[in-house]
């Protein structure tokens, strides 16, 4: 593993345990040559996945966008770090279950609703504010009713 702090190639493990209820290893590390210590952390990947955008681009998927994602819409929520973790790892984790390797990013925009309903109402709300690009006060206003009606499917 190369530092990140000086670019050598040798660095030694001091310490390993698992992390994401054992779905991955989170390893201490020491460089030899400029003697910083870092974290790493090693995750099984089933399968390389591609996001297939509105418009037909394909691009790789980046866990890390859809951890930020979730994080800015659970800003100032009362939802611990680690809970965080693993709603966003159970997410990956079902992506590359689904056996699919090209995921449109319209599923993974459901995908993220449907856990923040379950999550926080709040945070629901406000990732489907920018997910369903509302324009104006009456969009909140539409959205709020339909969650406030049992017969109707939020999106739909």
């Amino acid at each position: 593993m190369r530092c990140p702090f000086c670019g050598h190639e040798d660095t030694q493990v001091k310490d390993s345990r698992p992390a994401e209820d054992g779905a991955a290893i989170r390893r201490r590390r020491f460089c030899t040559s400029c003697g910083q210590r870092f974290t790493t952390v090693e995750r099984v990947q089933l399968r390389e996945l591609s996001v297939v955008k509105a418009d037909g681009r394909r691009v790789p998927f980046d866990a890390e966008k859809l951890s930020r994602s979730i994080r800015v819409a659970l800003r100032k929520r009362p939802i611990a770090e680690d809970r965080i973790d693993r709603i966003v790892n159970g997410m990956v984790r079902q992506l590359e279950a689904s056996g699919e390797t090209d995921i449109a990013s319209s599923q993974i925009g459901e995908l993220v609703m449907d856990t923040l309903k379950e999550v926080d109402e709040v945070a629901y709300v406000r990732f489907a504010s920018v997910y369903r690009d509302f324009r104006e006060a009456r969009d909140f206003e539409a959205f709020l009713g339909q969650m406030d009606d049992p017969k109707i499917e939020p999106g739909g």
